[in-house]
């Protein structure tokens, strides 16, 4: 007789099971998220079952390099991540703040006051469980929360996935963020092969989570299947295609703000802001009102923004930060180490989009080692801030 689901319990579920679980969600009105290939990459996109998921397919990472491949099984999860966050759900790349109408001799404010939608999210990394912690820091604590983001995260239902596949630029080992995921889910998924078949373990995170599993179809997890589920994550650890030395980091970095391996990479860098676009953490904003041609509305809207631009470090007179590697050093140091002063932990997770999707492939990692092997601390040039 199967057990009463709790949080912390284990089944085994089917594929025919996972979609009865995508239908359960749906039938809840959540917009159910999830990965799906679109235009030659793996992108996080509604769906509506499994057939929608990435089946068979896997990615080849390198810095600069992306590119899709088939494998020899049909897994549903058999990659590491895209180009997508979960971050463009929960805080959105454009959001109109407040809209104005003029009404007489004034103007009528009106602010967003309809309900968020409420997202399902389908495979989300462990290291993206991270990411999304570490933006809760940042929109939910403190004196000034964010409401639209507080209101998104709220409402979200996570199906985490242990990962069964790192990719060439991952270092999440290094970070302590994955490839296990630990918390921070309802469910938790870890595909489990055998004789050309495919099962499911699933984790129960949250009493959500177990009133949704509830009724599907499931069977208790034995220890074979527990051991299998163990050694599919210990398999996905010692592939890492990167890795970080993490020990004393943040001093390092602060204490050689004037390296020569800043210029270097300056002479590489673009000030694209790709990096900053993919990462999961980056939350760097602008704020843009608008008007129409009448002058009879208005409406302020909120963008991702980048520390690479020029005008992001505007200040009275001037750009703060008028150099690629003033930019570049202040994206670095503030990942690396600005940010465990600020929020109490690396702004990093491991993902190593940042080095995938860097249009010359400039390496976080490499940055970090070359520094880290001739150490030259000076100070910081007048005239410009780290």
């Amino acid at each position: 007789m199967e057990q009463a689901l709790a949080k912390g319990s284990k089944v085994v579920i089917s594929r025919a099971a996972l979609q009865e679980l995508i239908d359960a969600l749906a039938a809840r009105r959540y917009q159910v998220m999830g990965p799906t290939v679109r235009d030659g990459a793996i992108v996080y996109d509604r769906i509506a079952g499994v057939a929608d998921l990435p089946v068979g397919w896997t990615d080849e990472q390198e810095a600069g390099r992306y590119r899709l491949q088939r494998r020899g099984d049909d897994a549903l999860f058999g990659f590491a991540v895209g180009p997508h966050s979960w971050k463009r759900f929960l805080h959105p790349p454009v959001e109109t703040l407040w809209t104005a109408h003029k009404e007489g001799d004034g103007f009528a404010i009106s602010l967003r006051d309809e309900a968020p939608p409420r997202f399902a999210f389908i495979g989300v990394r462990a290291c993206e469980l991270h990411a999304m912690a570490i933006q809760d820091r940042v929109f939910c604590e403190g004196d000034y929360p964010d409401p639209t983001y507080q209101s998104r995260r709220r409402g979200a239902f996570i199906v985490a996935v242990n990962c069964g596949q790192a990719g060439g630029t991952c270092f999440c080992v290094s970070m302590q963020t994955g490839p296990k995921t630990e918390s921070g889910f309802d469910l938790a998924l870890t595909e489990l092969s055998h004789d050309g078949g495919q099962d499911l373990l699933v984790e129960v995170g949250s009493a959500a989570g177990a009133e949704v599993l509830g009724p599907l179809p499931r069977r208790d997890a034995d220890d074979t299947q527990l051991a299998a589920a163990e050694a599919v994550v210990a398999r996905t650890a010692g592939q890492m295609g990167r890795h970080l030395e993490t020990e004393g980091i943040k001093e390092l970095l602060q204490e050689n703000l004037e390296h020569p391996r800043w210029d270097e990479v300056a002479e590489r860098c673009l000030s694209c802001g790709n990096c900053t676009m993919v990462c999961p953490t980056c939350f760097c904003t602008t704020v843009e009102d608008h008007s129409d041609l009448s002058g009879a509305s208005a409406e302020r809207v909120r963008s991702w923004d980048s520390c690479f631009t020029m005008d992001f470090s505007y200040l009275h007179g001037g750009s703060v930060r008028h150099t690629t590697r003033s930019r570049y050093r202040q994206w670095m140091t503030h990942k690396l180490a600005h940010w465990i002063d600020q929020f109490g932990t690396s702004g990093c997770v491991g993902c190593g989009r940042c080095i995938t999707w860097c249009p010359v492939g400039i390496d976080l990692t490499e940055e970090a080692a070359a520094i880290r092997a001739a150490p030259h601390a000076k100070k910081e040039k007048p005239g410009e801030q780290p």
